[in-house]
């Protein structure tokens, strides 16, 4: 089935606590880098590949003065996605419901996110997405507790809850649209009255699904918080790096694809293990850091190079990603072919190849194809593969 992602990000809310300290100007509309800082959780969200729009819940009284707003961040810096703005309601549950009748038709999956959590991260959706199954109600992010919480009524300890089994819970949170639209309708007939959208569908008697949170995904609430704001690292920028390889058949190198071998398949000409595919992909990530192509980190001049596997060369390239903040979100892999026949082996190579980059298998794809007979590839004198990796960085 073919999902239509879109999410719902919540900045109608008073922020009374924080008012006194932001001389009454709401939490959501802080600026932060030169900007709101609901923008943040906008351009955040416009990193992750399979969005296709936004809507933004605004206060009633404030919706013409935001909307014009809108239009100003977005000709400085447009995040490529659909953005629609609409009225919330009194309630955090009633701006999810106005936000959810404003979602097109084909919407099909849905983020509700506060806009008070600025700082999680373009990776904390994509496990979000590899965690929610067709068969899943929902799936959210927590944190474990750390501190010893007790229950209190009227400053008396009633009791101590065993922390082991507690999770303090984030947002985004990913629901199907169709389920969340029933909840909400069952929430308003019985009035309820929920904090979060999870706790409509604990309700309701259906099953929530989790993933690790983000410790740095903080939601401002009071004076205290404004802190982080001085002193939290610049918002991720995304980047999208292309990596292309060829080797030649007829060497001394057994075919290695992914770091996987493929049995059966014609040895290649190359210095070190002729992984193409990997070689590829290394090309990719080095094109999101602006640092050049493969040979020139390992030139196949350098004897330490000699037979080496490919997998030891990308672990130093994901090396250099991390130190310069790149979170890879997603990664696209075309093998390119007439012969050895891939289609036995995609799901391996797919399965390793998110292993060495600590991604899920949802974050990587793989596909093989051919030529039709026409050029090197089709007079089965060589292979070739291109990789396309998008992510986002956090320093230059």
């Amino acid at each position: 089935m073919t999902h239509s992602l879109w999410t719902i990000i919540l900045a109608a809310g008073q922020g009374s606590r924080l008012a006194p300290a932001t001389g009454g100007t709401r939490k959501q509309f802080l600026h932060h880098e030169g900007h709101p800082l609901y923008w943040r959780s906008v351009l955040t969200m416009s990193a992750v590949p399979a969005l296709a729009g936004v809507v933004l819940v605004f206060p009633a009284q404030e919706l013409d003065l935001r909307s014009a707003e809108l239009e100003t961040l977005k000709n400085i810096a447009d995040p490529g996605v659909r953005i629609l703005a609409v009225c919330g309601g009194d309630r955090r549950q009633d701006s999810v419901r106005l936000g959810l009748a404003a979602l097109p038709r084909d919407c099909t999956r849905v983020l509700v996110h506060d806009s008070a959590r600025p700082f999680f991260t373009p990776a904390l959706v994509q496990a979000l997405l590899a965690g929610l199954t067709d068969e899943d109600c929902g799936v959210i992010p927590v944190i474990p507790v750390t501190d010893t919480i007790k229950q209190v009524e009227n400053n008396l300890v009633l009791s101590t809850l065993a922390r082991e089994t507690l999770r303090a819970v984030q947002t985004p949170q990913l629901f199907p649209v169709d389920l969340l639209r029933r909840v909400h309708e069952q929430a308003l007939a019985e009035d309820w009255t929920v904090t979060d959208d999870a706790s409509m569908f604990e309700r309701a008697g259906l099953t929530i699904r989790t993933v690790p949170g983000e410790t740095a995904n903080l939601k401002i609430t009071t004076p205290e918080d404004l802190r982080v704001l001085a002193t939290h690292p610049p918002l991720p920028v995304p980047c999208t790096g292309f990596g292309y390889d060829v080797h030649a058949y007829g060497g001394n190198r057994p075919m290695v694809l992914g770091g996987m071998p493929i049995a059966g398949a014609p040895f290649v000409k190359a210095h070190s293990d002729g992984d193409v595919l990997l070689h590829a992909l290394c090309d990719a990530i080095l094109g999101c850091l602006g640092l050049g192509d493969i040979g020139e980190h390992f030139p196949d001049s350098d004897e330490r190079f000699e037979n080496i596997s490919s997998a030891i060369l990308l672990s130093e390239v994901m090396d250099k990603a991390r130190a310069l903040g790149l979170c890879i979100t997603h990664v696209d892999l075309t093998v390119i072919a007439q012969t050895p026949r891939l289609a036995p082996h995609k799901a391996a190579i797919r399965g390793n190849v998110a292993r060495l980059l600590e991604l899920c298998d949802q974050q990587v794809n793989v596909k093989a194809t051919t030529e039709e007979h026409l050029g090197f590839t089709g007079r089965k004198e060589g292979i070739k593969a291109v990789a396309v990796v998008t992510g986002a960085r956090t320093r230059p």
